[in-house]
């Protein structure tokens, strides 16, 4: 404005001069203010990009195992899920059925952070922080008929698990999502992994895909159904000890009694050959 009122008054003497000063004072004006003109080519040119989670391996003063560190054990190799595609069934012993997509289950439920080792029966184990929901908070929106005593987890792959229903709402156990900051990856379990504290990791079922809430609390999936613990409790081993096992004192006595029949055996095949 200031600008345009010099110009009126001295327009007579040195035209050009004020012409081009007014020129010059508008494009200071426009870069000094904002211009909404020089905001919106930059609005339609710079776009915010979405940069991949970063994994931390310290957290709150504890060191993490890497999300590289475990092996791969799984029945069926590795499972690629499409999180598109994916459904979460919460079925059984309930009085409503739900059918929930991935980012229903990810952004519909309070998510929680814990740090939990998984141990499993090969000797190994790795300490990670996980994030994800409540089972509890889960199966409570499917409300549990009073019947129900047992979750049971199935996986893309076929394979299964259950826990009790107490243990899950004792203890906190939540379905994860993340481990160290980063999306599960596959190898790892995407879209969900169960994090069974206090058990063993055949109990820490991957790439789930169906909840049923049962009142059989006798059921067995897939590594119990080959004589693994249905308890899956650290404390207690990992093999059923409703199966015998032989006592290593008999071992011994087994094993010379087979090679001292092997020995006759290939004793009396050498006599015949000299007789013969």
């Amino acid at each position: 404005m200031t600008y345009v009122i010099l110009l009126g008054m001295l327009v007579h003497r040195k035209k050009k001069f004020f012409l081009n000063l007014l020129l010059v004072g508008l494009l200071v004006s426009l870069v000094l203010t904002n211009s909404p003109i020089i905001g919106t080519a930059a609005e339609t040119t710079d776009e915010t990009k979405t940069l991949e989670s970063v994994e931390i391996r310290e957290y709150e003063g504890e060191d993490l195992s890497s999300i590289n560190a475990f092996r791969e054990n799984s029945i069926k190799g590795p499972q690629y899920i499409d999180a598109e595609n994916y459904t979460l069934t919460v079925s059984g012993l309930v009085k409503n059925e739900l059918q929930l997509t991935y980012d229903e289950v990810v952004n519909g439920y309070q998510s929680f952070e814990k740090v939990v080792t998984l141990n499993c029966v090969e000797g190994w184990s790795v300490t990670i922080l996980w994030e994800g929901i409540l089972v509890k908070d889960l199966i409570e929106a499917a409300e549990v008929d009073p019947n129900a005593t047992t979750a049971i987890f199935y996986a893309y792959d076929g394979y299964s698990t259950s826990v009790p229903l107490d243990y899950i709402t004792d203890n906190k156990i939540i379905m994860a999502y993340k481990m160290n900051n980063v999306t599960l990856p596959p190898e790892r379990g995407f879209p969900f992994q169960l994090v069974a504290e206090s058990k063993w990791g055949y109990k820490w079922i991957k790439w789930i895909t169906a909840i049923e809430l049962s009142d059989n609390g006798d059921y067995k999936g897939f590594w119990e159904s080959h004589g693994y613990s249905n308890d899956g409790n650290l404390n207690e081993g990992f093999f059923d000890p409703l199966i015998p096992e032989f006592p290593s004192w008999t071992i011994i006595p087994v094993l010379i009694a087979v090679a001292t029949l092997t020995a006759l055996i290939y004793r009396k095949r050498l006599t015949k050959k000299k007789l013969q």
